[in-house]
């Protein structure tokens, strides 16, 4: 009898313990409907306070179409998994946009109408292999006067930017004329004048991308006022500017703009093409800077000074057909240019020609993000050996590192003052289209300095071939597309400038990791150690063997017998050894896991409980008092 009584007590009891699972599970979803708490450790499933302004700022509405080859997939179960989390921030953005984004989920199948209209749309089919159906993973956008715009595939190694691109995704959308970018630069970058051949040249390749994208401006060096309808201002080696302009690119500053500038201590782009000016233009004074801005605002470019790099440098020809390496022409490459930075994350190599560096001054209201650095294998020159250099080996002598990584390009951020705080520059015309005089900037500006213009120009990154009329670029390097990146980022909104990197969702093991490093240098020791025990017993045994006479070399003696059972027990004592090395490993695994296992499935749920009773008191309470 008593045991019956207690197995009925414990069914009795395991059926209260599930009824009451159950009314707590109901009770949570109806008390914290709606309700989202993010735990992750980067904010995986928390959309940025940028992107909610940009979804806040819709107008009209948004229809998105996100194409995912589900039934293609069921055997890739890592691609069903990144397919989920777009889903997921889909949603999110969905119900964040409060009815003026509207998201169609379909599953393009081979020979379908979906498929054609992924097609349609742009989409990219991505095939495996093996003679599987293509795979679509991909978004088409449209808005209210048909403009389109797609992210052809979602690249899993762009997933730390996956809520940027969808965010610029549906900015795009709601902007339906294209950001103007005022482009004043003293090089050629948008025509050129050959005297040889007495014809025009044609614009460098990145000016042609950046027309293809926006609508670029040309503006005058000399200019006093910034057009109001600007949303950038690119600067490309700034020369000798008056007051006038830099009291002008000041103010578009302090108002809000947008700038992006590239100066150099020495720009071989401004040699010109006509040899007999050339040899002039080598040792003229070949500087750009916007020091007056730069040092009032915080940080500064030395117009005097060269990165030397030895860790990056190219090769290049020396004049007498030798091919050495020149520490001033610097290709930039894997840690060298940032991963967490949306312009440069994606990159795979970017040129520098005489490139100087970008400092912060001491006591700076403002903060450097660098988004290209030297190696640690570099060292400062004097901008005046590269002047006329006829020999790049001569660049090795004296050439010491330094140990420190100098930044090549780099946003600034934060607080900023008008480099003319008493106002305009005496001798300015008055102007009723000039704005009121800001001390200050009125917003959190934008800013990305580059020091270098020399990666701009064809030579340093693209090869242009003429194919019946039609340009043909063949790229050798990505500075067209830091640059275009840099534009595209910048003309966006600040809120969208604002949207971080979401992180990985790939989040490993980092203890267990550890756990296994300890255990392997554990096992790695004691394989060392039986190598070595095994070296010296073979050193005894070969010593033995040697003492021996020519009589007696195929007998074994009492010596050599004794030696190799104390080897035979020692290699069973190390090989056990190991074995526990390998369990113990398993089972601290397994008891992390455990612990693991009891706080994601008994306390959170048994948190999340509590909460939604502690919610539903409340309510009742104040139900009450009312």
């Amino acid at each position: 009898m008593t045991t019956k009584k207690s197995h009925s007590l414990g069914g009795t009891g395991l059926l209260v313990l599930a009824v009451l699972f159950l009314a707590l599970t109901v009770l949570s979803n109806t008390v914290l409907r709606g309700q989202r708490l993010d735990l992750t450790e980067n904010q995986l499933y928390t959309i940025s306070p940028g992107t909610r302004d940009v979804l806040a700022s819709l107008e009209e509405p948004v229809q998105l179409y996100f194409f995912f080859s589900s039934q293609a997939t069921e055997s890739i179960p890592q691609l069903r998994d990144y397919a989920r989390r777009v889903r997921e921030l889909l949603q999110e953005f969905v119900l964040t946009a409060d009815g003026k984004l509207q998201l169609t989920e379909i599953d393009p199948l081979p020979f379908s109408e979906e498929e054609d209209q992924a097609s349609q749309f742009g989409l990219q089919a991505v095939s495996l292999g093996g003679g599987g159906d293509p795979i679509y993973m991909g978004v088409a956008g449209t808005n209210a006067v048909d403009d389109l715009e797609i992210i052809g595939f979602f690249q899993p190694d762009r997933e730390a930017f996956l809520e940027y691109d969808l965010a610029k995704l549906v900015y795009n959308l709601s902007t339906v004329q294209r950001p103007v970018v005022g482009l004043m630069s003293a090089l050629p970058m948008s025509q050129g004048f050959d005297p040889r051949s007495g014809q025009a040249l044609p614009p460098w390749a990145v000016t042609t991308q950046m027309e293809q994208l926006f609508e670029v401006r040309n503006l005058d060096p000399g200019v006093d006022t910034i057009d109001d309808d600007i949303a950038l201002l690119v600067v490309v080696h700034p020369k000798n500017l008056s007051d006038a302009t830099l009291y002008a690119i000041d103010q578009f500053v302090m108002g809000g703009g947008k700038l992006l500038a590239f100066v150099d201590p020495i720009s071989d782009a401004e040699i010109p093409v006509d040899p007999a000016s050339a040899s002039g233009a080598l040792f003229a004074d070949r500087s750009s800077n916007l020091e007056p801005l730069f040092n009032a605002w915080g940080f500064s470019v030395e117009p005097t000074e060269v990165v030397l790099d030895a860790g990056q440098a190219l090769s290049v020809n020396s004049g007498t057909g030798q091919v050495v390496r020149h520490l001033a022409m610097i290709g930039a490459r894997g840690d060298a240019l940032s991963g967490d930075d949306v312009i440069t994350a994606n990159l795979d190599s970017l040129n520098f020609g005489s490139t100087g560096h970008i400092t912060r001054l001491e006591d700076a209201a403002i903060e450097i993000t660098p988004l290209v650095q030297s190696s640690d294998q570099s060292a400062l020159t004097n901008a005046e050996r590269l002047r006329f250099l006829p020999d790049p080996l001569a660049l090795l002598d004296d050439f010491a590192p330094t140990g420190e990584r100098y930044v090549f390009a780099a946003r600034v951020s934060g607080a900023l003052d008008s480099a003319f705080p008493e106002g305009p520059p005496a001798g300015l015309s008055e102007s009723p289209e000039r704005p009121e005089h800001r001390a200050s900037a009125e917003i959190t500006p934008q800013l990305i300095v580059v020091a270098d213009t020399d990666l701009l120009s064809d030579r340093m990154w693209v090869q242009v071939q003429n194919f019946f009329g039609q340009r043909i670029l063949q790229a050798f390097a990505d500075n067209g597309s830091f640059a275009v990146n840099g534009v595209d980022n910048l003309t966006g909104s600040s809120d969208l400038i604002a949207v971080r990197s979401r992180g990985t969702f790939s989040r490993p093991f980092e203890r267990v990791e550890d756990l296994r490093r300890e255990a392997d240098a554990n096992f790695r020791a004691q394989e060392q150690t039986l190598q070595q025990e095994l070296d010296e017993t073979e050193s005894r045994l070969q010593a033995l063997q040697s003492a021996k006479d020519e009589d007696n070399m195929l007998i074994i003696t009492p010596e050599q017998q004794a030696e190799l059972l104390r080897f035979q027990d020692e290699k069973l004592r190390i090989r056990k050894a190991l074995r526990d090395v390998r369990r113990n490993l398993a089972r601290s695994i397994e008891q992390l896991g455990t612990t693991l296992k009891v706080i994601n499935i008994g306390l959170v749920p048994l948190l999340l409980s509590v909460v939604a009773i502690a919610v539903a008191m409340v309510r009742v309470r104040r139900r009450k008092q009312t």
